[in-house]
């Protein structure tokens, strides 16, 4: 198969979908590999390592999109893209449709195929999920770290506290692989931090971290008695392929401290906060009574070496096996994972939402 890797597109977006090593397996499978010159640059990765690795690098997107039949990337497509892609191809990327109804719409009228990386299910996990979200999570929290200081904005905390002050408070919403490593560093950092599950095991998972960790069943009233008084929000709900249901109400965010923040890894679905909006790197914030809020769509593509080389190591065998013709469509974890097929809005989590 011809396999095309374009450069990402989306603002300040580093990340390459696979790494030279990758896509040389590829090629020793007997594959036709082509990648966008430039596109990894951002990630460490030169054109030269590339074709030193057997594959080809052509000049610009519309030479990679004419060349490629399977389409691997990184983030949903936008403008450039769509203009790009075409009805014979199958995109195998990040798509968040449930979010985002425009872009369901012309990927529909182009009436291709899309296999979502947070669709896929393996052993009722979500491998290509779980790398960026472990990312995700820390960055939620280094980043939040840094906007409480005053000269961002914030209230001027050092979360760790010292001897003679207080520590200061971290909520977390969710427990799964975001929320586990944005409470893991906090408590790290020696905040005092209050995750919600409702997952028991999750819960006890979170109480192991240490002696500065609660961890509470998500009810709503506890939810806004402990994000009253919180430094920072950190919100990391989940369901698989579904919009993120607002477990933060703008009353609640009312209720906080000027200066505090909420990080919102839940925005590329929506969000989970009812004040919440998608954000970019290049202006990653904004202040709703005057609460800090950072709602960037694509977090890890900030530290695009780590992530690039995590993403490419989890769908490697997934592009293996789409690239090895129809049988991947009895694979039940990519058969799950197609969001829309020749045209046609499949996937369970998004029916009805146009």
């Amino acid at each position: 198969m011809r396999i095309g890797i374009p450069s990402e597109t989306k603002t300040l977006e580093g990340r390459v979908a696979l790494v030279p090593a990758a896509a040389a397996d590829l090629v020793r499978r007997g594959h036709e590999v082509f990648i966008q010159a430039g596109a990894g640059l951002k990630s460490g990765f030169s054109d030269e390592a590339y074709v030193n690795a057997g594959i080809k690098v052509v000049a610009d997107a519309a030479a990679l999109y004419e060349a490629g039949e399977l389409i691997v990337k990184v983030k949903e497509p936008i403008a450039g893209d769509l203009a790009l892609l075409k009805k014979h191809h199958l995109l195998f990327c990040y798509l968040h449709l449930a979010a985002e109804p425009a872009l369901t719409r012309s990927l529909l009228d182009i009436g291709l195929t899309g296999v979502a990386f947070e669709s896929v299910e393996d052993h009722g996990g979500l491998p290509l999920l779980h790398p960026m979200s472990v990312i995700a999570g820390r960055i939620a929290t280094q980043c939040g770290t840094t906007l409480l200081h005053r000269p961002q904005g914030g209230k001027g905390k050092l979360l760790g506290g010292m001897a003679s002050t207080p520590r200061g408070k971290v909520v977390v919403l969710g427990a799964g692989a975001a929320g586990g490593n944005a409470a893991a560093l906090a408590a790290q950092a020696g905040a005092n931090v209050v995750v919600f599950d409702k997952r028991q095991d999750r819960l006890a998972e979170m109480m192991a971290l240490g002696p500065n960790v609660t961890a509470l069943y998500a009810y709503e009233s506890s939810v806004a008695e402990e994000v009253r008084d919180a430094d920072l929000v950190v919100g990391a709900v989940l369901i698989p392929s579904a919009k993120a249901p607002h477990v933060i109400t703008e009353a609640m965010v009312e209720s906080m401290e000027p200066g505090s923040v909420l990080v919102d890894i839940a925005i590329d679905q929506g969000g989970c906060f009812e004040t919440s909006r998608p954000t970019t790197w290049e202006h990653p914030t904004y202040d709703v009574h005057g609460v800090t809020h950072f709602c960037v769509t694509n977090m890890p593509g900030a530290v695009p070496q780590t992530s690039s080389v995590a993403i490419s190591a989890a769908i490697l065998p997934y592009v293996q096996r789409l690239a090895g013709g129809n049988a991947w469509r009895e694979f039940e974890p990519l058969k799950v994972g197609i969001n829309i097929d020749g045209g046609k809005l499949v996937h369970p989590a998004l029916q009805g939402m146009l």
